[in-house]
């Protein structure tokens, strides 16, 4: 993985250094941080004079990498939130799976970016694509050569999206002085699907719901987030599960909206009332069912600290219980941080990277049981029982 600074070298396929904190987004703080776990702002956008990326040739793709490697390496990072930060740049088609899932597990890139697999099926591992990311924050990330040419995110914790919008319009506003946009004065900015054209904005946030799993009441939120034209995905976006409640929601049209229409239904309006519902519900579990909660929370947690064997996706729904109970005051002396740094540490190249070693299936199970009791294992937190 290469940095700015170091434009010329060949990137590196195991840099330990940029990615050895905890994401930005998993840091747990923020407005309605209970229940919204991060926001994200991604904007579409594509060079003009050159076909959309599921049709551009090859060449095309390449020319593509090296006018926005020039324009976004030379961009100054020194408004951002830390005074060091600066992108470092990644060829994808350049480096072993290892580091591309590393980057989708830090949701800095899509799954589909990681295979170089295009919309229309082709592609491949050797598809020329690249991300840029400003470390050390990892708040913002740009995908070349996804879908659209240009897919800039931004990414914070808790309910921030209109901080996020500002940050990924500033950005934007930067990468389009040096370059012109695929743009028309009637419909907007121009992108490979339908559904961006005009603003190219989507907006999305991670929820954890597991009060309103526990009480029957989720698909009916599902149902109603749809209903209103909202996509919901899984705690990898489009096509991934959702593991633990962990659950995105985004607007999935843009044509037709301003920014601050599409970010005050989005803040103001449908995120809160979600929020709201999450909330009433554990108010409910606590009311009227607390013993089947503490009983749910004190399970999770007896397991997480005494299994031997651990599937990722075990340890995730046993982790939601976990927070659950932290959230609402049935298990004390664990912090909602530790729970965050293990929902991604326990992912698999996650593990592999921080032991160092490539591992079977079998051998990361171990693995991950033994990382989380090293983890939780600091002591019985004190909290109610029945």
């Amino acid at each position: 993985m290469q940095a700015s600074g170091d434009a010329h070298k060949d990137p590196h396929p195991a840099h330990e250094s940029a990615f050895i904190h905890n994401a930005e987004w998993l840091r747990g703080l923020g407005e309605s941080s209970d229940v919204v776990i991060s926001s994200r702002v991604r904007l579409a956008r594509n060079i003009s004079g050159f076909p959309f990326t599921p049709r551009a040739s090859r060449i095309d793709r390449t020319q593509i990498l090296e006018v926005c490697k020039r324009r976004i390496l030379t961009i100054p990072t020194t408004n951002s939130t830390k005074p060091s930060s600066q992108f470092i740049w990644i060829d994808l088609h350049q480096v072993g799976r290892e580091d591309r899932d590393l980057l989708v597990e830090r949701q800095l890139i899509s799954r589909q970016h990681a295979r170089g697999k295009l919309s229309t099926g082709k592609g491949g591992l050797d598809e020329p694509r690249s991300v840029a990311v400003l470390i050390p924050d990892e708040h913002l990330s740009i995908m070349i050569n996804e879908e659209d040419h240009i897919r800039l995110q931004t990414i914070r914790s808790g309910l921030a999206l209109g901080a996020c919008l500002a940050e990924a319009n500033a950005f934007d506003d930067l990468i389009e002085a040096g370059m012109d946009y695929a743009y028309h004065p009637r419909f907007g900015y121009l992108t490979a699907c339908p559904t961006n054209v005009g603003t190219g904005l989507r907006l999305s946030v991670m929820l954890h719901l597991p009060a309103l799993k526990l009480t029957g009441e989720l698909e009916k939120v599902r149902r109603a987030a749809q209903d209103m034209g909202l996509a919901v995905r899984g705690f990898y976006g489009e096509g991934s599960e959702s593991p633990g409640e962990f659950y995105q929601i985004s607007n999935q049209t843009t044509l037709g909206k301003s920014d601050d229409m599409l970010l005050h239904e989005m803040e103001r309006e449908i995120i809160p009332k979600v929020v709201g519902y999450e909330r009433h519900a554990r108010r409910n579990l606590l009311t009227s069912r607390k013993q089947m909660l503490e009983d749910q929370a004190w399970r999770a947690l007896g397991t997480l600290r005494h299994a031997r064997l651990m599937k990722v996706e075990e340890a995730m729904e046993l982790l939601s219980l976990v927070r659950l109970g932290v959230l609402t005051g049935i298990l004390e002396g664990i912090c909602t941080e530790q729970i965050h740094s293990l929902l991604l540490n326990i992912q698999p190249t996650h593990l592999q990277r921080t032991l160092g070693t490539v591992l079977t299936q079998q051998e990361r199970r171990i693995a991950r049981a033994q990382l989380i009791r090293t983890q939780l294992d600091t002591g019985s937190p004190s909290g109610s029982s029945s």
